[in-house]
C-alpha cells in the first residue's frame, strides 16, 4: 500500500496553491453602445503598433526596438508570424521563432496581436512553405482568364485550407500551451490583406465550375434578412437585378465585374471563416481580418478583388461568422470618412495598420478612432522605425497612456469625443469647426489656432479628446485646438471656467497639477487652448451663469 504523509500532502497543496493558473480568456465584451477587449478580466485599450513585415522574424534584429517600443508608451505589438517559418517540413513545427516573440514581448511588458501570414498576404502566396509553393497539383494557383497561373493560391482548393488550418491551429495550441497563463497574445488576425490581383476572380477549374453554380443560400438568405442595413452599393446592386433569391451569380448580382468580385468575396470570407473556426477550437481569442482598401475608380482586379472592401462587408458578415471583426488598414487621406464605414453595430472599430508610423496625421487620427469611435486599439505600421524618434507619435501615444483608464471608462456611454480636421481623397482639408454635446455642455471645437487664425499644413494635423468625469468636469487632451462651451437644458444659459488646470496621470492613475490656467491661457476664461505642437491635459471645471 502506498503510504502518503501529512506533511508531503500539505507540500503538495502548497504547490498546487501558488501555481499559476491559467488566465480568464482574452474577450470582446459590450459596454453601452461599445465593444472593448477584455484581457484578464479587464478592458483593455491597445496602444499599438505594427511591426515591418520581416522585422519578427528575426529575434536579434528586434533585441533593441522592445525597450524602446515600450518607452514610446506602446502597450501592444501587432507582430507576423508566417507560415513558412513554423512549418518548414510538412507536419513538422519549429517554435523557436515564435518563442523568442512571446518572451521578449513578455519581458517588456508588452502585449501581442500576431498577424498570421498563411495562405495569402497582401493578396499574394510568398510567406508559405517550399513544400505548398512547389506543390500545383495539390496547392493550385489562381488562374488567369487565359489559364495562366498567378502568385496567390486559389481559394477554391479543399486541400490549401486543410493544410492552412492545421498550421494555424498547431499555432494557436501552441500559444495556448505556452502563455494561456499570461494572456501575453490578446487577439489574432487571419491572413493579411486578402484579395485577387490583377483580374476581378479566378479562373481556374474549380473556381469556373463553382462560377456557373447557384449562389449559395446563405448569402441571399442574409441579404434578405438584412435587407434594410445593407450597404449602399451592395442594396443597389443587387436590388438593381430584382434582388432574386435563387441564381447564378451573374444572374442575381449581373453580367459584369460586380458578381465576379462579389464570388470572390464570398470565397475567401469562407475560407478565412473555415480557418478561423479551425484556430479558434484550438485556443479560443479574438480574431479579425483586415483589408486593403481600393483606390476610386479603379475596378476590381486593379485593387485586391473581394476583399473585405467597404462595399463588400455584407458579403463578408453573411460568409465568415466566426470572424469577430473587419478592421481596414488606412493609408489614405480621408480616415475619417473610412472608419465611419467600419465602425457598426456588428463590426468594432479596431486599426491595425494606420499609413507609416511618422506620418504627420497618425496622431490625431489616433485620437480620433479612439474618442470619436470608440475604437478597440490604434496601431500605424513599420512601428520600428520610428522607435529612437518617435516625435509626435510618442507625445501622443504619451496622453493616451495617461488617459487609457477614463476612455475605458466612458466607452459607449455619451461621455466621450474627439475631433480633428476631415481630409478628403484628394487630400483637401476641411477646416471648419466641429460642435458636439457632451454631458450638459455644447462644446465648439476649432482647429485654425486662435493665434493664428489662418489654416496651416499643420492644422490639418490637429486632434483632441474631451472626455466628461463630472457632471461638470472634463478632461481635453490633445494639440492644435480650441475649445468653446454653452450650457444645454435647464438653468442659466451661460458657461464659464471654474478652473482649468494642466498635469499630468503618473503611473498609478494620480493627477499631477500643473499650472492653474485661469488667466492669459485661457482668454480671460473665454476658451480651453491646447496649442499646435503641444501635446497635453487639462482638467477643466465648468460652471453656469445668467
Amino acid at each position: 500500500m502506498m503510504r502518503f504523509s501529512v506533511k508531503a500532502g500539505c507540500a503538495l497543496l502548497s504547490i498546487l496553491a501558488t501555481a499559476p493558473l491559467a488566465a480568464e480568456p482574452t474577450k470582446l465584451v459590450k459596454q453601452g453602445t461599445a465593444t472593448q477587449l477584455q484581457v484578464n478580466g479587464k478592458p483593455m485599450l491597445l496602444i499599438a503598433g505594427e511591426l515591418g513585415n520581416s522585422s519578427a522574424s528575426s529575434a536579434a534584429y528586434m533585441a533593441p526596438h522592445w525597450k524602446r517600443l515600450k518607452d514610446m508608451h506602446l502597450n501592444t505589438v501587432l507582430a507576423p508570424v508566417s507560415w513558412e517559418l513554423i512549418e518548414p517540413v510538412e507536419g513538422r513545427f519549429d517554435w523557436s521563432s515564435v518563442d523568442a516573440l512571446i518572451r521578449d514581448a513578455r519581458a517588456h511588458d508588452l502585449k501581442l496581436v500576431i498577424l498570421w501570414f498563411g495562405a495569402w498576404k497582401n493578396s499574394m502566396s510568398t510567406y508559405v512553405p517550399a513544400w505548398v509553393k512547389r506543390d500545383q497539383q495539390r496547392f493550385p494557383r489562381a488562374a488567369l482568364p487565359n489559364g495562366q497561373g498567378v502568385e496567390i493560391l486559389s481559394a477554391m482548393a479543399p486541400a490549401t485550407l486543410d493544410a492552412d488550418s492545421r498550421a494555424f491551429a498547431a499555432l494557436m495550441a501552441h500559444i495556448k500551451a505556452t502563455d494561456d497563463k499570461q494572456n501575453t497574445v490578446v487577439m489574432t488576425q487571419v491572413e493579411n490583406e486578402i484579395g485577387m490581383l490583377p483580374v476581378a476572380r479566378d479562373y481556374g477549374p474549380l473556381a469556373e465550375q463553382a462560377f456557373r453554380q447557384p449562389v449559395p443560400a446563405e448569402l441571399t438568405t442574409y441579404l434578405t434578412q438584412h435587407r434594410d442595413t445593407l450597404v449602399p452599393e451592395m442594396k443597389q446592386l443587387w436590388e438593381g437585378q430584382g434582388a432574386k433569391t435563387a441564381g447564378t451569380w451573374a444572374e442575381i448580382f449581373g453580367p459584369g465585374h460586380e458578381a465576379e468580385e462579389v464570388f470572390t468575396a464570398w470565397y475567401y470570407a469562407r475560407f478565412a471563416n473555415g480557418l478561423s473556426a479551425a484556430g479558434k477550437a484550438a485556443y479560443p481569442m479574438p480574431m479579425y481580418v483586415n483589408v486593403a482598401l481600393n483606390r476610386p475608380g479603379r475596378l476590381p482586379g486593379e485593387y485586391p478583388s473581394g476583399g473585405p472592401l467597404p462595399h463588400l462587408i455584407d458579403v463578408w458578415k453573411a460568409g465568415a461568422p466566426a470572424i469577430d471583426f473587419i478592421a481596414p488598414d488606412i493609408y489614405f487621406p480621408n480616415f475619417v470618412d473610412i472608419v465611419h464605414r467600419y465602425k457598426r453595430p456588428d463590426n468594432p472599430l479596431f486599426i491595425p495598420e494606420a499609413n507609416n508610423a511618422d506620418h504627420p496625421q497618425v496622431p490625431g487620427n489616433a485620437f480620433y478612432a479612439i474618442g470619436k469611435l470608440d475604437a478597440i486599439g490604434f496601431g500605424p505600421f513599420s512601428i520600428e522605425s520610428v522607435d529612437e524618434k518617435p516625435g509626435a507619435l510618442g507625445d501622443a501615444y504619451d496622453i493616451l497612456d495617461q488617459l487609457a483608464p477614463q476612455i475605458l471608462a466612458a466607452q459607449g456611454l455619451g461621455r466621450m469625443s474627439a475631433f480633428r480636421p476631415r481630409a478628403l481623397y484628394d487630400e483637401t482639408i476641411i477646416y471648419e469647426p466641429v460642435t458636439e454635446t457632451i454631458g450638459d455642455y455644447r462644446f465648439t471645437v476649432a482647429f485654425a489656432d486662435i493665434q493664428k487664425p489662418v489654416p496651416t499644413p499643420e492644422t490639418g494635423n490637429a486632434g483632441g479628446i474631451i472626455i466628461q468625469t463630472g457632471p461638470e468636469e472634463y478632461l481635453v487632451a490633445g494639440q492644435g485646438i480650441t475649445v468653446t462651451f454653452r450650457p444645454v437644458g435647464q438653468g442659466p444659459g451661460l458657461a464659464g471656467i471654474e478652473s482649468a488646470w494642466e498635469g499630468r496621470f503618473d503611473a498609478s492613475g494620480q493627477w499631477n497639477a500643473g499650472r492653474l490656467l485661469n488667466g492669459d491661457q485661457t482668454h480671460q476664461g473665454r476658451h480651453v487652448r491646447l496649442p499646435p505642437g503641444d501635446f497635453q491635459i487639462q482638467k477643466v471645471r465648468l460652471y453656469r451663469y445668467q
